[in-house]
This record gives C-alpha cells, structure tokens and sequence, in this order.
C-alpha cells in the first residue's frame, strides 16, 4: 500500500475469518498540519460521505472481482456482527487494508483529524468499482475519492 509499510495489527474478519483486516504504519507519509477542528478531540464522522470513483487504465492485472466481492461481504458480516464504525488516524497510521486473495482495498485519512468511517459504506463502493474497474472497461481497479479530498478508498 506504501513504501515502508510496517503492519501495526491485524485480525481476519468475515463469516469463515478469510479476510485480513491491517492497519498499517507508512512512515512516508508526513503528519499533517494541526486545524482548529482538532481541538475537540472527537473523529470527524465520514460515514454516508460521498466520493467519485475513478477506474486506472489501461487493462491488465486488476483483481478478480469474485475475491473483492468476499472482502465486501465480510465488510457486511463485521459491521452487522461487530462494529459498522471504524476510526482511522492522521499521518503515518492513516491506512487500514483489507486483503484476500487476488483483491486489495484499503481507506486512507488525509485529514489532519482523526476518522470515523462505516464498513458497510466501504463494502458498497468495492461492489460497484469491483466489476466496474475491468479489463472490459480499459481498467486494471479503481478508486474513490472523496468530495474534500479528505480521504480515499482504493
């Protein structure tokens, strides 16, 4: 996902507990500028937050959209079984990677204030680039940026 990439934690998630849930430390990645909205120590809510999806070309080595549909519906399971809310940091702890087989998504904050964000949000935006981000369409995955640019699923 980055340069220096170092797993803080991971855990599998999913019915049958096949999908690897990372947050990762990528040491490139600088600590962003304090904000007056940082004071009030709370996670800025993203979840229901709209993005634009965009497909990388050209064709060729993209994932199979089979192995994206299992992360997405293990996203379902956990966030009906657990949790649908995560928190994501700032700086150098702002990505969290979800990983089986073929299929890699991760969210990456790059606000300078801490995240909160919805796995059932996040499964919903890998269902449609998924299949969408294809050879068939010139493309090898996507992402989707956010409005703000604040943060980004891939």
């Amino acid at each position: 996902v980055c340069p220096g990439q170092v797993t803080v934690s991971e855990t599998f998630i999913g019915a049958e507990n096949n999908v690897k849930l990372a947050q990762v430390y990528c040491p490139e990645n600088t600590v962003p500028t304090l904000s007056a909205r940082q004071d009030n120590g709370t996670a800025l809510d993203v979840c229901g937050a709209t993005c634009e999806t965009n497909c990388f070309t050209p064709s060729g080595g993209g994932p199979d959209p089979n192995d994206c549909t299992v992360i997405a519906d293990a996203m379902r399971f956990y966030s009906q079984n657990v949790n649908d809310t995560f928190y994501i940091g700032t700086g150098t702890n702002n990505t969290v990677v979800l990983t089986y087989s073929t299929c890699e998504t991760f969210y990456v904050n790059q606000d300078p204030v801490e995240q909160s964000y919805c796995y059932s949000d996040w499964a919903s935006i890998v269902d449609y680039i998924a299949p969408n981000c294809q050879s068939t369409q010139n493309a090898h995955g996507g992402n989707c940026i956010a409005e703000d640019q604040q943060w980004f699923i891939q």
